[in-house]
């Protein structure tokens, strides 16, 4: 399929979020979409796929313009789309999610044998393993997006739409995705992967389109290099790396000894884990998502209750306070899915940014909430934190990702804090945004804070870490200095402990030597190439050649 986008303009009362945009797709082609947070993507993507109507501009199919009144148009078109959140039914199963809206039917009653045989046979063309009859809620996070895959397909599409598709991925999970991405491109699918990731837009696209505040405003190819894409993308010179002086750690803040949480079924996902850490410095928590991390970030927090051990908190044990007691105590905690944990989506910015502090001076006076002071917060902290909006008024939900989180934090920051426990604080968010929240994390260890970050990104773990952390099967598989490599820290992602990991790494690179290394890395890395010519676009900071970095032990540069 051939996709030709002329100037299409969408409209929302005064707020022009799409402006005249033009864009074309080859059949076969993984075309990248690359913009911050609120740049306009997904409002192209929802109006190319039926759920908004544009206000200008024409869509134009393989040399027909078209016009869709709903994803159904747009599926009868051969267009599908896998949204960033799911959409999928939790307690139906793969056959029944797959065929919803479309189902066979046979003797006037559904008919599930042929629903799960065109989920067999979606798969095997893919090479996915999926069981037809699992329940969605009972499936990882990759398998269900190859389960909006597999509905997409078994309804022919010829172009596929991928929404921010990595942004609730494990870095495994994402390696497969762009596999997954390459056998249908040389399928002939066409693509259009929507992405603020620098990395993984130059890994599997085969052209750029750069958005800014709802306009193209570029193109590149995927030799650009990452600082000539960002800068393109939010419109200014940004740093890729954290700027941060070394830690100067003081007393310890946070202590957890020998710490159990069990499941529902009894099983140990936190298992006998101690680690200190000290006010002015950084814990990194690395490891591949679903190790732990989620339940000891809660289990510091108060929401999950541990089996045995204990959390202390500046010599003071935690046991038996709840949430708010152990947030009055000086924790601050940013949760890993902001939309559930982090903000409620229908209030407004005011309200959000005092959440945990009603029914206390000075949100509260006499048993009302303090408008005049909840306004004046609001208007402060949205400055402060450089939060994108019309108006504080504003629900939070209408934000972008990397805005909400801004929310977040500022939330989280806005009151005197001794430990900052942040869970993926970064997941979904642009590079311009990460730039922001990197620094306030920093500022905050500077400050005197202890601060525990958990990321799944082993470039966020570098970054920050001034101790990184590493977790495997609910256990720490140790703690090693900020400065460690990437091979030690893969290696150790699958359970050898660090002396071992050293020894491994060490050993792997004396016998490999530099010649295997290079062709290592030209086969698991996209290698940067001089881009005088990558980027058609308005002047922006001159190409450099970079080299790659390779990959061990299932750990990878995303």
């Amino acid at each position: 399929m051939r996709l030709e986008l002329r100037g299409i303009t969408k409209r929302f009362g005064t707020f022009t979020a799409n402006d005249g945009i033009d864009m074309v797709v080859e059949p076969g082609e993984i075309h990248a979409i690359l913009g911050e947070n609120g740049a306009g993507k997904s409002t192209l993507m929802n109006t190319l796929y039926g759920l908004y109507e544009p206000d200008a501009g024409q869509i134009v199919i393989d040399g027909e313009p078209v016009v869709f009144s709903g994803p159904g148009d747009a599926m009868r078109a051969g267009i599908g789309m896998v949204h960033q959140h799911f959409m999928l039914v939790p307690v139906f199963t793969v056959a029944e999610n797959v065929v919803l809206g479309q189902e066979p039917v046979g003797k006037g009653l559904i008919d599930l044998r042929r629903a799960r045989q065109i989920v067999r046979e979606t798969s095997e063309m893919l090479g996915f393993a999926i069981d037809p009859d699992a329940k969605i809620e009972d499936l990882p996070v990759g398998v269900q997006q190859r389960v909006e895959i597999v509905k997409a397909l078994s309804r022919n599409a010829k172009l596929l739409i991928l929404d921010e598709p990595t942004a609730v991925l494990t870095p495994q999970e994402t390696d497969e995705l762009i596999e997954i991405m390459r056998r249908l491109a040389a399928a002939g699918t066409s693509i259009l992967f929507i992405t603020h990731k620098l990395r993984e837009i130059r890994a599997v696209s085969d052209s750029i389109t750069i958005i800014r505040l709802g306009k193209v405003v570029g193109s590149a190819t995927p030799s650009a290099t990452e600082s000539e894409l960002a800068s393109l993308m939010v419109g200014r010179s940004v740093s890729l790396g954290v700027a941060k002086e070394p830690a100067q750690p003081r007393e310890d803040v946070l202590e957890v000894r020998n710490l159990v949480v069990r499941d529902t079924h009894g099983v140990p996902v936190v298992n006998d884990v101690s680690f200190t850490v000290a006010s002015g410095e950084i814990l990194a928590v690395a490891g591949v998502q679903g190790n732990g991390q989620t339940e000891l970030t809660e289990a510091i927090l108060g929401i999950q209750k541990p089996a045995s051990g204990s959390v202390v908190l500046r010599g003071e044990s935690l046991e038996g306070k709840g949430v708010r007691e152990r947030l009055d105590s000086g924790l601050a905690y940013v949760p890993e899915d902001r939309s559930t944990d982090g903000v409620v989506g229908e209030f407004s910015i005011v309200e959000n940014l005092v959440l945990d502090r009603i029914g206390a001076a000075p949100v509260s006076r006499g048993g009302a909430l303090d408008m005049r002071f909840l306004r004046r917060n609001a208007d402060e902290l949205v400055k402060e934190f450089d939060v994108r909006t019309t108006s504080v008024d504003r629900a939070v939900g209408t934000l972008s990702g990397g805005n909400q989180q801004k929310v977040v934090l500022a939330r989280e920051l806005s009151r005197p804090l001794s430990l900052l426990v942040a869970s993926q604080p970064t997941r979904g968010v642009d590079v311009g945004s990460i730039e922001f929240l990197h620094d306030r994390i920093v500022s905050e260890r500077d400050k005197g804070a202890a601060v525990v970050i958990v990321s799944t990104e082993l470039d966020e773990v570098l970054a920050l870490g001034d101790r990184i952390a590493v977790m495997c099967g609910g256990e720490l598989v140790g703690i090693v200095p900020g400065g460690e490599s990437r091979d030690v820290l893969g290696l150790m992602m699958t359970g050898i402990g660090p002396e071992e990991a050293r020894q491994r790494a060490a050993e792997h690179h004396t016998l490999l030597g530099e010649a295997d290394l290079e062709a290592e890395a030209e086969a698991g890395a996209v290698l940067d190439a001089p881009a005088a010519d990558a980027v058609d676009a308005p002047a922006t900071e001159s190409s450099t050649t970079r080299s790659a970095t390779t990959t061990s032990a299932g750990e990878e540069n995303r």
